[in-house]
């Protein structure tokens, strides 16, 4: 059928093509990689590879935070490790709780940045003035407001570096409250973990999170430190671990144990500035990271659009319902055994509605961030 010099049987056709590759595409994703952490088995809790540990903590203005977490780290059951806690020119009442902390815990070293060093973006400088001022070879991660979600966090951080490797990846969840926001934030956090983590079991190590991230000091100065990204305000955990990370040289850690959690921003406009500043970064990823990641959204957005095309043009409409099924349901198989993983089963039901709602507003985030700069980490 030819209408105004369309030809609607061409079109269809083509249409379906495009669909029918993109499913492939997509389900070469879920049961080629994603499906790596699904069947993943997480290792006794039981260790034995103990070093000794600096743990490097960068806070500015985290009073509230440091108050409750950071006591948590100190007490860890840990032989020998000590708290490098940086405090970036904070103007609230950090450095009084940090005085009292360091007369209880003599293995709380603190390290302070008189004034704000503007010229410096994110919390790269002091990030890595922490590292250097740390004693130990083996460096753990983590926030001002990440809360361990067990004492043995150390211990099982740490046992990621038997067999000689020199990065652990591990899991920084989002507390749980109420509201889409929320749901949204826990997802994408979820989510980017899934993606990471497989990958780096496929061979393919491309990205940390800060909130609880490992690796040596030695692979840090052997990396010149954040210099080839200290233009990016972000990206202090995966541009240098897309840097460093290597098949042989880097490991996961998933037991529930070595988790850690953090508060989740409180509304739309927060998470917006934090999202824009994430997206920022992906740029300055190895091309082949980008092509691994950008094939799934590019897959997972065309398809969305062929979908609702054959849907107009009223073609096949049960085949189409049928390819559809059987992506959404190896979805849901494999991220029902990820997120049961990630302690976050209740998030499966309703992730195919925030990934809609995800691929439909990243775009638009990265469009404005190519016509508007990101503001600095504050």
């Amino acid at each position: 059928m030819t209408l105004l010099g369309i030809d609607f049987q061409a079109l269809e056709g083509l249409l379906l093509l495009v669909f029918t590759v993109c499913i492939l595409i997509q389900l070469f994703y879920f049961w080629g990689f994603y499906a790596r952490l699904a069947f993943y088995k997480v290792p006794d809790s039981e260790q034995s590879y103990f070093q000794p540990v600096s743990i490097v903590i960068s806070a500015k203005n985290e009073y509230i935070n440091l108050k409750n977490n950071l006591p948590v780290i100190l007490e860890q059951e840990y032989p020998e490790f000590e708290v490098v806690l940086v405090n970036d020119a904070s103007d609230d009442e950090t450095i009084f709780l940090l005085e009292d902390l360091a007369r209880q815990y003599p293995h709380l070293k603190v390290v302070s940045i008189q004034q704000d060093l503007n010229f410096f973006k994110g919390k790269k400088f002091p990030l890595a003035l922490g590292i250097k001022s740390a004693k130990y070879e083996h460096l753990l991660l983590t926030d001002a407001d990440c809360l361990p979600q067990s004492k043995e966090w150390i211990n099982i951080m740490v046992s990621g570096f038997a067999g000689g490797k020199s990065i652990v990846l591990g899991y920084g969840k989002q507390r749980e409250k109420k509201g889409w926001i929320n749901k949204v934030i826990r997802y994408e956090t979820a989510f980017t973990a899934i993606q990471y983590l497989s990958l780096a079991l496929g061979g393919i190590p491309y990205m940390g999170v800060g909130r609880n991230l490992a690796y040596h000091k030695s692979l840090f100065y052997k990396a010149k430190g954040f210099i080839s990204h200290y233009k990016v305000s972000s990206g202090d955990d995966d541009l240098f671990v897309n840097q460093m990370a290597e098949n042989k040289n880097t490991a996961i850690s998933i037991h529930p144990k070595s988790f850690t959690v953090s508060e989740a921003k409180n509304n739309f406009k927060e998470w917006w500035r934090q999202k824009r500043r994430h997206l920022s970064t992906g740029k300055y990823y190895k091309r082949k990271h980008k092509l691994v990641l950008g094939a799934y959204t590019a897959s997972l957005i065309v398809m969305l659009v062929a979908f609702v095309g054959l849907l107009i043009l009223n073609f096949k409409i049960y085949f189409i319902l049928i390819l559809l099924a059987v992506r959404y349901l190896s979805q849901l198989f494999i991220f029902k055994k990820s997120f049961n993983k990630l302690d976050e089963k209740k998030l499966l039901v309703i992730s195919p509605v925030i990934e809609l709602f995800l691929t439909l507003i990243y775009p638009l985030i990265v469009g404005i961030n190519l016509v508007f700069k990101q503001s600095r980490w504050k």
